[in-house]
C-alpha cells in the first residue's frame, strides 16, 4: 500500500494524508511513547537527536524505520511552511507599495469617470504584455502624471484588478462580486494567472442561476473548457434554466449560444435513447 509519509513519490503526488503503512503507523505510536517519556524526564536535552540518528543508522526494525520516516516528513512539512511564509511576507511589500502609493509613476483611470488609481509602470508591464505594449508606446513615454484608461472596468473593478496584480490574490467577497468583469479583463490584457483564478471561482459556484452568465463569459473569453462545463450543466438542468425570464433575455442577446444549447440538448436526448 502506498504511504503518504514514506512513499518515494514527490510530495505533491503522494496519497492522501490518511493513507499510511503499518511501519509508519507503528512509528507514530513510538513518537507518542517517546514524547510521553520526555515529558517526565529532566535530562532530555540532546537525547532526541542522538536517539533518532542512532535508530536511522543502525536499526532494521520496521516500526523504528517508520518513526524516522515520520520525523523526516514532519521536518519537510515544517521547512516548506516556513519557506512559504517567508515568500508571502516578502511579496506582501508590493501590496504595501500599492496601498500607500509609494513611488507610483502612473495613474489608472476606470471607465465610469471614477477617480484614478496610482500604480507602478514596472509592475503592470511585468504582469501583462498588453500593459507593457501600452506603456512602451510613444503616448506613455512622458512624465509620471500620465494616465491610462481601462474603459471596461468601473472603479471597484479596477481596484480589484490592481490589487490582484500586486498580491496574486483577492478576497472571496471581491472575487464573487467582480469575477465576470475580472475574467473579461484578464482575457483582454492577457493575464493567465487571473484567468485561471476566475475560472476556478466560476466552476466552484456554477449553479442554475448563474450558468447562463458563465456560458456567456466563457464564450466571450474563448475559454473552451469552461464553456463545455457550463454548457453540459445547462443541458442537464434544462427545466430549471430554460423556463425563466433570464433565459428569454439571454436568447435574444446570444442567439448563437442558444443554438448551441439546443443542439447539445438534442444530442444528450439521443445519447440517452441509445444508452450511450
Amino acid at each position: 500500500m502506498d504511504c503518504s509519509i514514506c512513499s518515494a513519490m514527490p510530495f505533491i503526488l503522494r496519497p492522501p494524508r490518511n493513507t499510511i503503512c503499518g511501519a509508519c503507523y507503528e512509528g507514530a505510536r513510538t513518537i507518542i511513547t517517546l514524547t510521553n517519556r520526555n515529558d517526565h524526564s529532566d535530562n532530555t536535552k540532546g537525547t532526541d537527536n542522538k536517539t533518532v540518528t542512532g535508530l536511522s543508522a543502525s536499526s532494521s526494525n520496521p516500526s523504528i524505520k517508520g518513526f524516522v520516516n515520520a520525523l523526516k516528513w514532519v521536518k519537510e512539512m515544517k521547512e516548506m511552511e516556513e519557506e512559504l511564509n517567508e515568500k508571502l511576507n516578502y511579496l506582501s511589500r508590493f501590496v504595501v507599495a500599492f496601498r500607500d502609493h509609494i513611488h507610483t509613476d502612473i495613474l489608472i483611470k476606470p471607465g465610469n469617470d471614477g477617480p484614478s488609481i496610482p500604480a507602478h509602470r514596472a509592475l503592470l508591464a511585468a504582469r501583462s504584455d498588453i500593459f507593457k505594449n501600452i506603456l512602451d508606446s510613444d503616448g506613455c513615454k512622458a512624465p509620471p502624471s500620465d494616465t491610462i484608461t481601462l474603459p471596461e472596468l468601473n472603479y471597484e473593478e479596477l481596484e480589484s484588478l490592481l490589487e490582484f496584480l500586486y498580491s496574486g490574490d483577492l478576497s472571496k467577497e471581491k472575487m464573487e462580486k467582480h469575477v465576470y468583469s475580472l475574467s473579461i479583463a484578464a482575457d483582454k490584457y492577457e493575464i493567465p494567472f487571473l484567468q485561471k483564478f476566475c475560472e476556478h471561482q466560476m466552476l466552484g459556484s456554477l449553479n442554475s442561476s448563474n450558468a447562463l452568465d458563465i456560458l456567456e463569459i466563457s464564450d466571450t473569453c474563448s475559454n473552451l473548457s469552461l464553456k463545455e462545463t457550463s454548457l453540459n450543466f445547462i443541458v442537464k438542468n434544462m427545466e430549471d434554466i430554460v423556463f425563466t425570464a433570464r433565459f428569454d433575455a439571454f436568447a435574444l442577446k446570444n442567439p448563437h449560444l442558444t443554438v448551441q444549447i439546443t443542439r447539445a440538448s438534442f444530442i444528450d436526448i439521443k445519447n440517452k435513447r441509445l444508452g450511450v
